[in-house]
């Protein structure tokens, strides 16, 4: 079986990569042995060596936006400012990294006759972490799981979205010096699943919708390691009697269409105080009208397209309903 990418915009095919579950015992077995042995660099040279590796992703950032941009259709300026953002978080996580896993000593407690009794909180690596990373910010979304896991010691299997395996193999080829600390995989979801149920598993990350967030955590459920779990969000925003507009009507329009509105912390609606109504929908309605859709790769472009078949048609639904409902069609 083959995973086929459609670039959004045009139809065309992006690249295929063939399924890989018949190489669990490779990868696995290759995960752990990797894990062994980059648990026993010293803390400070990990951090070192991870920042070093993050260089790939300012030497390489044109390429990794434009696939980014092809495979999810997010406008090349959007998808570069997230190369540039991933890096960023990433220095930051490691620059926590040395105080957050050093040992906690604790205050001594007395022992028995003149004995005391020391206290300390070692912080360990698991094992093997599986990250499942969502495609909508496939950059900033793994960096969360992998830089923590990698700095703690830990091995990563990176299963990227379905939609930006081109992303997880990046990370593969960037974080490659580190012992091989980090391999990326491609999985339908049943394999995914049977992955999770493995012994060679020592803790998942996933983001994505509830209705995965639901299946990891029954596929991980009967092996009790730490599942993270950062879901779908229903985001509103409120606009006070003294609010600025002219500040909080593009802010609000743009927080509910960056990225094509593909965001779990994306506004769906907004609440605005009466007074205010008709300024912030004339404002809100001029800031829309800014907005430029268009080919993904051209420069001018800030809107790009849905990246699932199937959203359009969803967004016209939601149209549909609330028309029907009585609501006033101002822009699209």
């Amino acid at each position: 079986m083959t995973q086929v990418v459609i670039n959004p915009h045009d139809g065309s095919t992006v690249c295929e990569h063939p399924y890989m579950d018949e190489r669990r015992d490779e990868l696995l077995d290759g995960l752990v042995a990797a894990q062994r042995a980059w648990r026993e660099v010293p803390l400070a040279e990990r951090v070192e060596r991870i920042g070093a590796a993050l260089a790939g992703f300012s030497e390489h950032a044109e390429a990794i936006a434009r696939d980014v941009t092809l495979q999810v259709g997010k406008p090349i300026s959007q998808s570069r400012g997230e190369v540039q953002g991933c890096v960023a978080r990433a220095e930051h996580v490691l620059s926590l990294a040395p105080t957050a896993l050093a040992t906690d000593v604790l205050e001594d407690l007395p022992g028995r006759g003149e004995g005391v009794i020391e206290r300390r909180i070692r912080h360990e690596p698991l094992g093997v972490i599986a990250n499942l990373a969502a495609w909508n910010y496939p950059l900033l979304i793994p960096v969360n799981v992998v830089i923590p896991a990698l700095a703690a010691g830990n091995a990563v299997l990176l299963k990227h979205s379905e939609r930006t395996p081109l992303v997880g193999e990046w990370f593969e080829r960037i974080f490659a010096p580190l012992e091989g600390a980090l391999r990326q995989v491609v999985l339908t979801h049943d394999h995914t699943a049977a992955w999770l149920g493995d012994a060679r598993i020592d803790g998942v990350g996933f983001t994505g919708s509830v209705r995965g967030g639901l299946a990891v955590q029954r596929a991980a459920r009967e092996r009790f390691v730490p599942v993270g779990l950062e879901l779908g969000g229903k985001d509103p925003a409120y606009v006070a009697e003294d609010a600025d507009l002219e500040f909080s009507a593009p802010n609000v329009v743009e927080g509910a269409c960056y990225n094509a509105g593909q965001s779990c912390c994306a506004i769906e609606r907004v609440y605005v105080h009466r007074s205010r109504y008709e300024e912030f929908l004339e404002r809100a309605e001029a800031a829309l009208a800014g907005w430029a859709h268009g080919d993904p790769l051209d420069e001018a472009t800030t809107l790009g397209p849905q990246a699932t078949e199937r959203a359009p048609e969803l967004l016209e639904t939601h149209v549909r309903d609330a028309l029907e409902s009585g609501a006033k069609l101002v822009a699209g």
